[in-house]
């Protein structure tokens, strides 16, 4: 598990002030306030803190919308994204994530990777900060966090509910507890937002994610049973069973997860008019019904939206000077 890193911490260490963002805890509360209010600001009226300067969206693992989402957050801020494949790169196996990550800092503002496994990313961040480079790493997806995904989705929920009506409203996760549920339970934490998670046995939240979500105060409940977490819920969240990089373990997790899907008989236990939410892409018959995902209480589309949002308040709010 990744240690708590209170925001800024890692150029603090350095004398530095880098906004490294692995981890939406990194952020912390107010950091978070922050980043959603730069993301629901007119894009017009937003400082263009990249102008003029290249953003490296390094990606081990394909993506649509990372991809467009950070292009189109770089060009608003008046940077120029370079897109680069894994194989571009061969981090760690052509060179060290640590020499990759000081070559794009050479010529980018900020480096922003998707990668197969988290401690690439802290050993590129704890790299740049070894040698005071003040350039800031973003996670676009680990195999451990989605912050991207998770100030999407609280930009979803405060659209919908607003700011302070979000956090009267409980958000139920149903399926596995992995890097999307535990960036949306944090996040969500840090904002007040009750959620509950609902998985098969095995596939639920460690007991360190579970301190680690409620030591920010926020209201979680664990079970193994989706019918107890979708019970007057207003908001319904899942995600595929099946990531990528864990296809030889389909058959068995497809079995594991029988039950679990979020139909048109688990909406009905929600709360009147609940949110149907999905990070995407979907598995219409596996882990959501045709009818819910594409139903009139879907905000699919909205989250994804959002994902352009999001990634526009985190970069203005990562490349920010310091106060």
């Amino acid at each position: 598990m990744k240690k708590r890193v209170e925001p800024m911490m890692r150029g603090e260490m350095t004398g530095g002030a880098t906004r490294h963002v692995l981890e939406v805890d990194d952020l912390g509360p107010d950091g978070l306030e922050e980043v959603l209010a730069l993301a629901e600001r007119d894009p017009a009226a937003l400082p263009r803190t990249l102008e003029g300067r290249g953003v490296a969206l390094v990606f081990e693992k394909p993506s649509a919308r990372t991809r467009n989402s950070s292009e189109m957050a770089v060009v608003a801020l008046g940077g120029h994204p370079v897109y680069i494949q894994g194989a571009e790169v061969g981090i760690d196996t052509r060179e060290t994530a640590a020499d990759v990550a000081r070559t794009l800092a050479c010529y980018h503002r900020v480096v922003c990777a998707r990668v197969m496994d988290h401690g690439t990313l802290e050993r590129m961040a704890g790299a740049l900060d070894a040698a005071d480079v003040p350039v800031p790493v973003v996670n676009l997806l680990s195999d451990r966090a989605h912050p991207c995904q998770a100030i999407a989705d609280l930009l979803t929920l405060r659209q919908h509910f607003g700011v302070t009506g979000a956090r009267e409203r409980s958000v139920a996760y149903i399926g596995d507890a992995n890097n999307v549920w535990r960036s949306l339970a944090l996040a969500a934490s840090m904002a007040g937002i009750p959620t509950r998670v609902a998985s098969p046995s095995g596939y639920g939240p460690t007991e360190a994610d579970i301190a680690l979500v409620r030591s920010f105060g926020g209201d979680l409940v664990v079970t193994t049973d989706p019918i107890e977490a979708a019970s007057g819920a207003d908001a319904l969240y899942t995600d595929v069973w099946t990531s990528m990089g864990q296809e030889d373990e389909r058959a068995a997790r497809l079995a594991a997860f029988a039950g679990f899907c979020v139909d048109e008989s688990l909406l009905a236990l929600a709360a009147p008019g609940a949110l149907v939410m999905h990070c995407l892409p979907a598995h219409r018959g596996e882990e959501i019904s045709a009818g819910v995902v594409d139903g009139q209480q879907s905000v699919v589309w909205q989250q994804a939206e959002n994902r352009m949002h999001a990634m526009r308040g985190l970069l203005a709010w990562v490349t920010e000077v310091a106060k």
